[in-house]
């Protein structure tokens, strides 16, 4: 989370980038760190083809990534809330799909 929402913020607040992209840096970048947390720890992974096993945890990202963007944009833009308070929306929802699609395909 700590990944995600820096990296958001610094393209949003510092770049000046538009939040949508921001966000998407900020989570593709975050999934990346994820994927060694996530082979290590959370499923103790011992693939030995790390390849296929990150591109598998990857794709299951980027479905997050669109299930993030439009939790955001609906609590955002259509709710009023701040895009940060939407964010943490965003994140809840994506690690749901997230955690349950990689214990289903990925690991």
């Amino acid at each position: 989370m700590v990944v995600d929402f820096g990296l958001t913020y610094v393209c949003k607040e510092w770049l000046r980038l538009n939040k949508y992209v921001s966000n998407s840096i900020g989570f593709l970048c975050a999934a990346s760190s994820n994927y060694l947390l996530n082979r290590w720890w959370t499923f103790e992974s011992t693939n030995p083809d790390v390849s296929i096993e990150y591109f598998s945890f990857i794709g299951v990202s980027l479905v997050g990534l669109i299930i993030n963007n439009l939790v955001i944009w609906w609590i955002h833009e259509k709710g009023g809330v701040n895009f940060y308070i939407a964010k943490i929306g965003g994140i809840v929802a994506a690690t749901f799909w997230n955690f349950f699609a990689n214990y289903t395909f990925t690991f």
